[in-house]
């Protein structure tokens, strides 16, 4: 294990001091509005893009199933991932955008709440890109999925933010992160 300089890091508030993990308190923190937006990628072929946007698939309409899925997804995500809160979750929205060799997957999701719902857009779009992996299996067992990361979020102490204002972000990691995965498709 690499060993971390406090200065340089930010307070890991999932670790208790002997090292062991916690789900942290967030009892005293205000209920506010929070929104969080997320987005992955799966790319397939062009011939299995033209199946997919006519929803003549084998398995049938794999974009109503993943959208049903990302929802289910965001509201499973204490379940899935052992640090996170439930929430009462106000808004789930899944969004489809349909390329010549891939679908960008969005989501985003709301909460009146004290902790923020980066995770539950997160496991969204995960689940989502998933199950459209799952209905285009029968026809390209190569497809892959990519760029899952949040792309804005809002609410809360830490306040807004969003990949495209990452560039005059401060704080002692900021610089840090390369920002969006955007690159050559990897299928080609």
């Amino acid at each position: 294990m690499a060993v971390v300089n406090e200065s340089q890091t930010p307070e890991l508030t999932h670790l208790r001091s002997d090292g062991t993990a916690q789900m942290v308190d967030v009892s005293a923190k205000p209920v506010t509005v929070r929104e969080a937006t997320a987005t992955g990628t799966v790319h397939t072929t062009t011939q299995v893009m033209e199946l997919l946007g006519a929803g003549r698939l084998p398995k049938g309409d794999a974009l109503a199933v993943a959208r049903v899925a990302g929802i289910m997804g965001a509201k499973k995500t204490s379940e899935l991932i052992p640090l996170c809160h439930p929430l009462p979750i106000s808004k789930v929205t899944v969004d489809f955008v349909l390329g010549a060799s891939a679908v960008t997957v969005s989501a985003t999701v709301k909460t009146r709440g004290v902790t923020g719902v980066e995770m539950e857009a997160l496991t969204a779009v995960s689940v989502a890109a998933l199950s459209v992996y799952d209905m285009v299996k029968a026809v390209d067992k190569h497809a892959v999925i990519s760029g899952i990361q949040v792309l804005a979020k809002s609410g809360g102490k830490s306040g807004d933010w969003s990949v495209a204002g990452a560039a005059g972000e401060t704080g002692p990691l900021a610089g840090s992160h390369p920002g969006p995965l955007a690159g050559p498709d990897v299928r080609a």
